[in-house]
């Protein structure tokens, strides 16, 4: 075996993101929410970023240096030098696509820190830090006025659990349960298992800590069933949730409105119990045959079994919805007989760099550290603004560019949907493909149809028979038409809702049928057929 060293000279070419690119990247995929949050942590963090409250000249700049300088000096702080490395930057490469989008043109130049020009608010509302001034801060009072963190299901099981009398042998067993159950109100954990990782609990004040046997929580167990409520709660699957849900079903609702008689209550355990399998799938002629019902009987049990839950403890914990705030506003203008659209950003912060902190990052009577210090917040604030200013003017041109090739869906609904890749959309506007998917990414536009995730506008489609582009959502539409549309006693099946598409002049495969209808959550034609 022989070893060699050699020397090799290779040219190539490398195309590496620098971290400012990635900022921009980053806040152009911000949808509105996400950016308003963005922008406060930099207020926060960086003190050379403000909000404009009103231009003041330089005289008057000059004349508080003084005080600031004073100020500076008393509270005496050290100050912290970024390295310039920035090598957590790039760590975030990791969440973006290979390719780049165009970034904005004009750098910053650490020598130059006039403000640029920002669009105002017009209501004229001015808005700016808080000031040590005595005033009430508005911040701390909204925290105040918020309500409190809702409890969680455990909590509010284990409340109701404390409440209950119940033996001492069993009251820390049900505790155990308690803590195993799922967000549905599941027991899906085995007894064995909750037994092992228990940790020892004594029954009784003073007696030795002991681990939970099955026993204990087997005899536990029915008593966690049936005194929490919702109905429902500890079951180990779908059939034991409903039986405890019939069990505690009153015949007589709250307000004194009949639910179900004792006749119905009986058939819906029956079906429950014997024929669960059977109602998912909508076998009601095979049940008929098997339990001896009419099929006016089952529909009834049928009725009370849609009041039940198959998830009884949602109903305790409210699941927090985030709100949705549109990026942009389509409105139609009569006069002009056309749709204007314009960016939602009345909420936006009005940004500025700080001058007295630009004004002491150029003056030589400053400690070097301090400048240096000055001169990176100064350079990351005009970033931020920079950013924040290209990812206004690159989302206004690609939703106006919708708004010029979505016009009939605006005037007419969904049904009028026409395909509009993103790579025409980028070659119209001049930039890459990636900045228009960064552009539309969690983004949502109102319209006068409704607010509406603005990638929904870009999608492919097919060609009529009459020669016009239907985009994919379009085609979704006439779907679920046809399908409302149907007799239910006779539901079309996957092929002939093919065939009645094709009448309109929408020619697609069976399969695609199938694939939307899934996306829809429209059921196969033997669960929608009705007996």
């Amino acid at each position: 075996m022989r070893f060699e060293t050699s020397q090799q000279m290779k040219l190539g070419q490398q195309m590496k993101l620098a971290p400012r690119m990635i900022q921009s990247m980053e806040i152009l995929q911000m949808p509105l929410a996400e950016l308003e949050e963005r922008i406060e942590q930099e207020l926060e963090n960086n003190v050379a970023l403000e909000l404009a409250e009103g231009e003041r000249t330089a005289q008057e700049i000059k004349q508080e240096r003084t005080e600031v300088e004073r100020d500076a000096r008393e509270l005496e702080r050290p100050l912290k030098v970024d390295d310039g490395s920035a090598s957590s930057d790039f760590e975030r490469l990791e969440s973006f696509e290979s390719t780049h989008p165009d970034a904005a043109e004009n750098e910053f130049s650490a020598s130059d820190y006039e403000p640029r020009s920002a669009d105002r608010f017009d209501d004229g509302e001015s808005y700016g830090r808080a000031r040590n001034d005595g005033e009430r801060d508005g911040k701390m009072d909204a925290m105040a006025a918020a309500p409190a963190r809702s409890a969680s299901l455990t909590e509010q099981l284990l409340d109701q659990w404390a409440l209950v009398e119940v033996e001492p042998a069993i009251r820390i067993p049900g505790e155990a349960i308690i803590s195993f159950l799922d967000d549905d109100g599941y027991l899906r954990t085995p007894l064995e298992t909750i037994a092992d990782r228990s940790p020892p609990a004594a029954p009784e004040p003073g007696a030795a800590p002991a681990r939970l046997t099955v026993e204990q929580l087997e005899k536990a167990l029915p008593a966690v069933q049936l005194f929490l409520e919702p109905p429902g709660i500890a079951a180990r699957d779908a059939r034991e949730c409903l039986l405890l849900q019939l069990d505690a079903l009153p015949e007589v609702s709250d307000d004194g409105g009949v639910i179900a008689g004792p006749e119905q209550i009986a058939q819906a355990r029956v079906l429950v119990d014997r024929h669960l399998e059977d109602l998912s799938k909508n076998r009601l002629p095979r049940i008929a045959e098997s339990t001896g019902m009419s099929l006016d009987q089952i529909r009834d049990a049928l009725g009370v079994i849609r009041k039940l839950s198959v998830a009884p403890a949602r109903r305790l914990v409210n699941e927090s919805v985030k709100p949705i705030i549109p990026d942009a506003i389509v409105e139609y203008d009569a006069e002009e007989d056309r749709y204007i659209a314009y960016l939602n950003d009345a909420r936006m912060p009005n940004l500025r760099v700080n001058q007295e902190y630009a004004l002491m990052a150029k003056d030589r009577g400053v400690e070097k550290k301090d400048r240096e210090f000055l001169k990176t917040n100064l350079s990351n604030a005009q970033w931020l603004i920079d950013a924040v200013n290209q990812r206004k003017h690159t989302l206004l041109r690609v939703v106006n560019a919708v708004v010029q090739a979505q016009r009939e869906y605006f005037d007419y609904g969904p049904q009028a949907l026409k395909p509009l890749p993103m790579t025409l959309v980028a070659d119209q506007l001049g930039i890459h493909v990636a900045t228009v998917s960064r552009a539309v990414a969690d983004k949502y536009i109102q319209t006068p149809r409704g607010v509406v995730p603005l990638r929904k506008f870009f999608s492919g489609g097919v060609q009529t028979d009459s020669g016009e582009e239907v985009a994919w959502d379009a085609i979704k539409v006439a779907l679920k038409e046809v399908i409302d549309a149907e007799d239910k006693s006779k539901p079309l099946s996957d092929e002939a809702l093919a065939e009645e598409l094709k009448k309109r002049g929408l020619e697609i495969a069976r399969r695609t049928v199938a694939k939307y209808r899934d996306q829809l959550n429209i059921p196969s034609a033997r669960m929608r057929k009705t007996f």
